[in-house]
């Protein structure tokens, strides 16, 4: 029989796969199934036509039942999606606008185009992210806690580093961009690093005035932090770093103190 799971890596897993607060409506483009959105999201985009003509956005019955349909000429998509983007900032309905690009893809994985970032989790859009963490030979962890004026989960701490994939990026890509920008640290220098496996969530968020939906999945990595080399942070995005014992590591994630994320990938670094 297996052992029971501790408190708070059932209260973890639990918070990490939950039902959407409402029902959603599916989202497909070019009618591939890509996300899902709340109710009323979408319906003032298209009462107050402000999508380019070239665009069409409706509501369909697909699979005998309504879904919002976004269809655009071959080629087009990413334009579409674009437009798309910028009329949900217009309307205030989106999460914080980062100027960057995150890979859209349907259910079965093609790459279909790529839109802004803070639109994501309203369009219930899967994404990808990349943790590592980062032990020196004695064991002991360093960690970071995450900058106050970020907007999620601001002041709690973290693995060493963890980022979102860009559409430019590679998982590869991504963990090295990551690395250098949140830790100043760059693999060549952190060897071995191994792929450790991978963590899902899929939660509802509050971007989107509550309207969002989480769900990402985060492929997280170990690597070795060699004596005397210290982080330090590139994007102004950490406050601070910290090099602890398991022990303590093991304390402050046990009190909540970590990312949901980071205490997923923790556990799972922990074998639990």
């Amino acid at each position: 029989m297996n052992a029971p799971l501790p408190d708070w890596l059932a209260r973890a897993r639990t918070d990490a796969r939950q039902p959407p607060r409402r029902p959603r409506l599916p989202l497909l483009a070019d009618g591939y199934t890509i996300g899902s959105v709340e109710p009323g999201v979408l319906d003032e985009i298209v009462a107050q036509g402000m999508l380019d003509a070239r665009y069409q956005l409706s509501i369909q019955e697909r699979f005998a039942s309504p879904a919002w349909c976004l269809e655009a000429k071959p080629g087009e998509l990413t334009a579409a999606f674009d437009a798309l983007a910028r009329a949900l900032r217009a309307l205030g309905r989106c999460g914080p606008w980062r100027d960057e690009q995150l890979v859209v893809r349907s259910a079965q994985g093609q790459r279909l185009g790529s839109i802004e970032r803070g639109t994501v989790r309203v369009l219930g859009l899967a994404t990808q992210a990349v943790h590592l963490v980062g032990q020196v030979p004695d064991g002991r962890m360093w960690v970071q806690q995450r900058a106050f004026d970020k907007p999620n989960n601001p002041g709690q701490w973290d693995t060493l580093m963890g980022g979102m994939v860009s559409a430019a990026d590679t998982l590869e890509q991504a963990l090295e961009r990551e690395t250098w920008e949140e830790a100043g640290l760059r693999l060549s220098a952190l060897r071995p690093v191994a792929h450790g496996g991978h963590v899902d969530f899929e939660r509802p968020s509050r971007e989107g005035g509550g309207a969002g939906y989480m769900c990402e999945r985060i492929e997280w990595y170990q690597a070795a932090v060699p004596v005397g080399m210290e982080p330090c942070n590139q994007d102004g995005e950490v406050a601070r770093f910290a090099l602890l014992p398991i022990d303590t590591l093991r304390a402050w994630v046990e009190q909540g103190l970590f990312t949901p994320e980071a205490t997923l990938v923790l556990a799972a670094w922990w074998g639990l």
